[in-house]
């Protein structure tokens, strides 16, 4: 038996004017999905605890079936797992963006998408200017890590996608002092190298965090792909093999069909599961840019499903769930914390089927998402 976990970053949605009253899930184009959808269990799920973050972090930790009310400590840690950078007892991370912030307005939480080469003397002149009690570490485009003492933990801090075009919400708390004033001062460097950035924004802390081995929990080896730290770091904390894919990207770019063809390659190289996620449809959403979201769920369907469950049927017998991590609503253009529809498809039996949509799924009382991985693997 194989196992594959699609996760459509931030695919749900809410009606939209503009598509008529639909959601870009209902909008758009694909016919692999329905046709899976119609002998398959579908129904709604709680990727995000209630009073946690609505954030990837939560929702992608929840899906790899990790409880994140007893497990998550934070973004920033997950991240910096990804990246190599083990934490000290007595050390904090945090989730470094590149933005900016014009006239107290967060006019783009990304500052301008730099590509990771562009940003990378940036991050490298700030560790310069700033480092000692702080550390700076690149990551990917404008996503980078500043590692700190324990006791700037204590703060409130407000992640930088749900202000857009709104005032700056700034740090509160007994740590807020430093963290202003580091955030301040980053001005003065990153605006010397001519980005659409002009300093950064830092949020989402945490301690370590810690979880115990995919393989020992469900005893069989696991692999995923992922341009994006976060998910990329949970697969280093729970010994999943993070598979990199040449053409992958966390934009609209990124090659869906290479995504894909790394999930069959891992899956007939022995993995027994294997987790594709891709970016596109969340950054449509924070962009509230709803043709894209359209589009990236549509090359979904072409790209990946459809040839996917051709592929499997090769393969071996298999089971297949999907959902996203959480909703990306393109009016809002952040996260919210509603449920989002999930999928369960097996080779050998079909389901009572259903409509993978947010109108038809509401009718369903929501499972908590860490209960779906035992479920998919009949545990």
């Amino acid at each position: 038996m194989k196992y594959v976990v699609c996760v459509p970053d931030g695919a749900a949605d809410e009606p939209l004017e503009e598509l008529g009253g639909r959601t870009p899930l209902e909008a758009a184009r694909m016919p692999h999905l329905a046709a899976l959808a119609g002998r398959s269990e579908v129904g709604r799920a709680a990727t995000i605890p209630t009073g946690m973050p609505p954030g990837s972090d939560v929702g992608n930790m929840a899906i790899l079936g990790y409880d994140p009310a007893h497990y998550h400590t934070g973004r920033a840690p997950i991240e910096a797992a990804a990246l190599g950078i083990e934490l000290g007892s007595d050390q904090v991370a945090f989730r470094c963006n590149l933005a900016r912030v014009d006239d107290g307005v967060m006019v783009d939480f990304a500052g301008g998408h730099p590509t990771s080469e562009q940003a990378e003397p940036v991050i490298a002149a700030l560790d310069e200017a700033f480092g000692g009690g702080v550390s700076f570490h690149p990551g990917v485009q404008y996503r980078h890590i500043v590692v700190a003492p324990a006791e700037w933990a204590d703060a409130t801090c407000t992640p930088p996608h749900d202000l857009t075009g709104q005032p700056a919400v700034w740090p509160e708390g007994p740590a807020a002092p430093q963290l202003q004033k580091l955030m301040d001062a980053s001005r003065d460097v990153v605006g010397r190298f001519g980005l659409d950035a002009n300093q950064i924004w830092l949020w989402g802390q945490g301690r370590a965090t810690v979880l115990p081995s995919f393989a020992d929990v469900w005893n069989l080896e696991a692999a995923l792909c992922s341009a994006v730290d976060l998910v990329r770091g949970l697969g280093v904390l729970a010994g999943i093999e993070v598979v990199d894919v040449a053409g992958m990207t966390a934009g609209y770019d990124t090659d869906y069909v290479a995504q894909r063809e790394s999930c069959i390659a891992a899956l007939e190289d022995g993995a027994d599961l294997f987790l594709v996620h891709v970016e596109a449809s969340d950054e449509a959403g924070h962009a509230g840019d709803v043709g894209a979201k359209v589009e990236a769920l549509e090359r979904w369907d072409e790209q990946i499903i459809g040839p996917l469950v051709d592929e499997l049927a090769h393969l071996a017998p298999w089971r297949l769930l999907l959902l996203p991590d959480h909703a990306t609503p393109t009016k809002l253009m952040t996260h919210t914390p509603d449920p989002v529809p999930y999928l369960l498809a097996d080779s050998a039996s079909d389901g009572p089927g259903g409509e993978y949509t947010e109108s038809w799924t509401s009718k369903r009382d929501a499972v908590a998402a860490h209960s779906l991985m035992g479920k998919l693997l009949q545990r």
